[in-house]
């Protein structure tokens, strides 16, 4: 390492601190995470955002994505509720 180098003032860990995010250790079983890999590969996005948003929609179903069968199943009610 060079001499010009001057590391007294450094901090160890992240430069930049994330915010509204926690870095946790979690033990999955190797089929989950291997589901949300390719589910996450299909869609084009990460695996760890699958889980974040699949966990999210567990503690506030109100807030969990409209599915396909979500939305057939709530046009159904409305329309049985019209005839």
């Amino acid at each position: 390492m060079r001499k010009e180098y001057d590391f007294s003032q450094g901090k160890r860990g992240a430069v930049l601190p994330s915010s509204g995010k926690t870095r946790v250790t979690i033990m999955l079983d190797d089929d989950v995470i291997e589901a949300f890999r390719a589910r996450a590969e299909a869609a084009g996005q990460g695996y760890q955002t699958m889980i974040n948003a699949a966990l999210r929609a567990a503690i506030d179903p109100e807030a969990a994505p409209v599915t396909v069968g979500t939305l057939r199943a709530v046009l159904q009610e409305r329309f049985s509720l019209v005839a």
